[in-house]
């Protein structure tokens, strides 16, 4: 894997967000490139779970993007694999305590204010300056691909 500097990926996940992709797509994106991944595919294979997969507010996305990258810094070629496979869910649990034990959940209709946790509507919000400044969203996406550079950098 080339050499990249973590802060530069966070700044990069945090204006992809505010360009409009979703969290995991804003995570996941800002490291795809070291996986030599298409762009195009990139943004295919994370759009779902934004907003807590499909904006149903379960696991946030960004920690689905987490799980992702870790899926491809620690990859199970053979499904018999069972130490590389415990090797990879060992990453992922990690990552999913590092950012629970900093935002007190995985959960996005618990890591959003209470009007904007439903699950029943599936469009999206429009990206207004009232969107960033009510959601703590950006934050998120912060952390997570803070947590992501420094997964993918050690090992």
């Amino acid at each position: 894997m080339k050499d990249f500097n973590i802060e530069e990926r966070v700044e990069k996940a945090k204006s992809l967000f505010l360009d409009g992709f979703n969290c995991s797509q804003s995570v996941f994106l800002a490291y795809s490139d070291l996986f030599d991944l298409d762009t195009e595919i990139a943004k295919s294979m994370s759009v779902s779970f934004g907003g807590g997969v499909g904006r149903m507010r379960e696991i946030c996305g960004t920690v689905s993007a987490m799980a992702m990258l870790a899926g491809f810094k620690y990859p199970v070629p053979d499904p018999r694999d069972i130490t590389r496979r415990t090797e990879n869910y060992s990453v992922v649990q990690e990552l999913a305590e590092q950012f629970k034990q900093k935002h007190n959940s995985l959960v996005c209709r618990d890591l959003l204010p209470a009007a904007e946790a439903s699950s029943k509507n599936p469009v999206p919000s429009a990206r207004t300056p009232q969107y960033y400044e009510k959601r703590p969203c950006l934050l998120y996406v912060e952390d997570a691909a803070r947590m992501a550079g420094n997964m993918l950098k050690n090992a």
